[in-house]
C-alpha cells in the first residue's frame, strides 16, 4: 500500500506544498487558486526540490498572474450568465433544432435529456448511458455559431463516442466550418 506524505515548504519566496509519491520527475504546478504544489519521489532530497522550485520562481509568478486573470474573467463572465432555467430553455431549443439530423443515433431514437451545469473545464458532455447532453451555462453567452458547434459535437458522440476521424467527419458533415466555430470558444 502506497502512502503519500505532504509538507509545506518555502523556496526563493515561493510557498509550496510538497507531496511525496512515486513519480519519476519533480512536478510543479500552480493551481487555479494560486497555490503552488510540487510532487517528488521520497528519494529526492528536499533541498533538490527547493532548488527546482527556486529555479522556476519566475514561471510560478507568471502562472499565478494568469490564474488571477482567469479568476477575474470567470467572475465577470459568471455575473453575466443567464439563470439556469433560462439557460436550460435556450440549450433545449437549440438541441431541438438539430435533433432531426441526429434522431437515428440518439438512444432509442428519443430526444435526449438536456442539462445545464456550471462546468468550468468543458463546454458540453454526452452520456450514452443516460442519453443526456449536458452543457456549460457559460456556453449560453458564447456566439451562436460556437453554441451550435458544441451541440452538434455532443450529438455526434451518440454515434461516435470518441474523437476518431469518423467522429470529426460526422461533425464536418453537419458543420463544414466547425474548426472556425471551435476557435470562437478559445
Amino acid at each position: 500500500m502506497s502512502t503519500t506524505k505532504t509538507e509545506h515548504r518555502r523556496a526563493a519566496g515561493v510557498e509550496y506544498t510538497l507531496t511525496r509519491r512515486r513519480v519519476r520527475n519533480i512536478n510543479l504546478r500552480v493551481r487555479a487558486d494560486g497555490s503552488v504544489a510540487a510532487s517528488a519521489s521520497p528519494r529526492v532530497p528536499a533541498a533538490v526540490v527547493d532548488a527546482f522550485v527556486a529555479s522556476r520562481a519566475g514561471w510560478v509568478a507568471s502562472a499565478r498572474a494568469r490564474a488571477a486573470e482567469h479568476a477575474r474573467w470567470d467572475a465577470a463572465a459568471d455575473a453575466a450568465l443567464p439563470p439556469k432555467a433560462e439557460a436550460l430553455a435556450q440549450m433545449t431549443a437549440l438541441c431541438r433544432a438539430y435533433y432531426p439530423r441526429f434522431a437515428a443515433s440518439c438512444p432509442g431514437g428519443a430526444f435526449p435529456r438536456i442539462a445545464v451545469r456550471d462546468m468550468h473545464t468543458r463546454w458540453g458532455s454526452c452520456s450514452l448511458k443516460t442519453g443526456t447532453l449536458a452543457f456549460s451555462r457559460r456556453l449560453c453567452v458564447a456566439p451562436l455559431p460556437a453554441q451550435e458547434y458544441v451541440v452538434v459535437h455532443e450529438f455526434c458522440h451518440f454515434a461516435h463516442p470518441d474523437h476518431s476521424p469518423a467522429f470529426w467527419a460526422a461533425v464536418g458533415a453537419v458543420l463544414p466550418d466547425y474548426r472556425q466555430r471551435r476557435r470562437l470558444l478559445r
